[in-house]
C-alpha cells in the first residue's frame, strides 16, 4: 500500500513541476514553488494545484 501511495506522490509532483516550468510565470515565482515542492512533497504539490496556479496557466 505504502509504496503504490508513493509512487502517485511522486508522479503528481512531477506533473506540478511540468506544469510549473511549462506556463508563464515569472523566474522567481517558479523558483519559490519548486522548492516547496521538493522540500514538502505532499503539502507542496497539494498548495501548488490549489492556489499556485495562475488563471492563464491553470489549462496548460
Amino acid at each position: 500500500m505504502y509504496p503504490i501511495l508513493g509512487l502517485v506522490v511522486l508522479v503528481l509532483d512531477v506533473v506540478a513541476l511540468i506544469k510549473l516550468w511549462g506556463g508563464s510565470s515569472d523566474m522567481n515565482h517558479k523558483l519559490l514553488w519548486t522548492i516547496l515542492i521538493l522540500i514538502l512533497p505532499v503539502i507542496g504539490m497539494v498548495l501548488y494545484f490549489a492556489i499556485g496556479q495562475k488563471a492563464s496557466d491553470a489549462n496548460v
